[in-house]
């Protein structure tokens, strides 16, 4: 009996030193750090058509580097070169216009608005003088009043016409009036600006790159109709990349704006500095970790950017590409 009380001595003692041992080697063993991974990302342009169209030629295929400028698809829109014609036409016809209006009336015009000026004196005259005898006839007593009456109104009548003749005459001589003229010009700027609507149309049917970049995605074939705002093509700028990291909050202390670290690209098998610019919850759709089961609290995710200190170290670094850090 008292050779296994002892035994159980021997074993408690032993066991006491164990978990002793195991409690001092977990404090003095370092924490063991977490591995936070993220990736690459890039700003994307799209190209889109302004105008309905037919896709003419793609000058591009996925994976190509584009420069700045470079002319990446054409576009064939034979209703906009349809719309330049008539817009050439109503220009054309409004500057015949405006000059008609600054040249006033032609020769011919006047001499004739002259000549019934001139008939429409001597109608006067030959009224006048009616009036006059017809007048004298009946003061002595010979003629109606009535008759008096009828030639005072016909003398009345040519001179209103004379009138009217002179005042034709005085506006061929003066050609067309000042609103007149500033209407006209009016019609012939707004056919310009109407050339110059449809010739930017055209100018749309060949679509440039807007900065460099590679082209991801090509979306339509050659010969399928887009319309205005379809999206055709989309590249990727290389020259502005940055990564992307979802953090849990427990993990934010030491991360904020502004922040340097750095962080392992495995594709270039280097770590590379990089500054925090930005941090945002990612919504409550996002992964968190519930905790609440556990006496503490839920633990969101954030989405922290982080920008290259030196971009030109990682030349050639693409959009999905995996980076890593330790916190």
């Amino acid at each position: 009996m008292k050779k296994n009380l002892n035994i159980i001595i021997v074993i408690s003692i032993i066991l006491t030193i164990a978990i002793v041992a195991v409690i001092v080697v977990g404090m003095t063993m370092p924490s063991q750090k977490e591995i936070i991974q993220g990736q690459a990302e890039a700003t994307d342009y799209r190209l889109s058509s302004k105008i309905p169209a037919r896709v003419f030629e793609i000058r591009v295929k996925k994976g190509d580097m584009v420069s700045k400028g470079d002319t990446l698809v054409v576009l064939d829109a034979p209703d906009i070169e349809a719309k330049l014609s008539q817009a050439n036409a109503a220009y054309e016809a409004a500057q015949a216009l405006e000059l008609k209006a600054r040249n006033g009336a032609r020769q011919e015009q006047i001499q004739s608005a002259y000549a019934i000026w001139q008939k429409a004196v001597a109608g006067r005259d030959v009224a006048e003088k009616t009036y006059n005898r017809v007048n004298r006839l009946f003061e002595n007593g010979v003629m109606a009043e009535q008759k008096r009456d009828e030639a005072f109104a016909q003398y009345k009548a040519a001179i209103a016409t004379e009138d009217a003749a002179k005042s034709q005459y005085e506006m061929a001589v003066n050609g067309a009036r000042y609103e007149d003229m500033t209407a006209a010009r009016a019609q012939v700027e707004r056919a310009q600006g109407a050339i110059k609507e449809v010739n930017s149309y055209i100018s749309e049917t060949a679509l440039l790159a807007s900065a460099d970049g590679v082209v991801t995605d090509i979306f339509p074939e050659i010969g399928e109709l887009v319309g205005s705002g379809a999206p055709i093509m989309n590249v990727s700028m290389i020259n502005d990349v940055w990564f992307t990291f979802n953090v849990r909050e427990d993990l934010l202390p030491g991360i904020t704006v502004g922040t340097e670290t750095e962080v392992y690209v495995p594709a270039f098998d280097k770590s590379v500095k990089v500054k925090v610019t930005y941090i945002k919850d990612v919504g409550s759709f996002a992964a968190w970790k519930a905790t609440k089961a556990l006496g503490k609290f839920d633990l969101k995710t954030f989405e922290v950017q982080a920008y290259p200190i030196h971009p030109e170290e990682l030349a050639g670094l693409r959009a999905g590409m995996t980076a890593v850090f330790e916190k």
